[in-house]
């Protein structure tokens, strides 16, 4: 199963992309055919689904995209993730 991510056309997906793999040892696709550069394919199956391996996905994007200048309220994702698992982040 993948969750098919847009990415806005002003974000470098394929440098983020390049970044999340070197940096972090975290792949993830991109698009194909008529997405390509437009969207992010992200697995969502067995050990890529486990709550530690989403929240790494998560902060490695954060510390990207802040750096990048693409977000400036950082924790917002984590936040939101934490919720989901029924965290408390403080």
């Amino acid at each position: 199963m993948l969750t098919c991510v847009t990415i806005p056309s002003h974000i470098p997906e394929a440098e983020i992309r390049t970044n999340l793999l070197s940096i972090y040892g975290i792949e993830i696709g991109g698009g194909l055919g008529p997405l390509k550069g437009k969207v992010w394919r992200i697995g969502l199956m067995g050990e890529s689904s486990t709550e530690a391996h989403v929240l790494t996905l998560l902060n490695a994007l954060e510390e990207i995209f802040v750096r990048g200048g693409w977000l400036s309220t950082p924790g917002v994702a984590l936040q939101a993730a934490a919720r989901v698992y029924g965290r408390t982040v403080s």
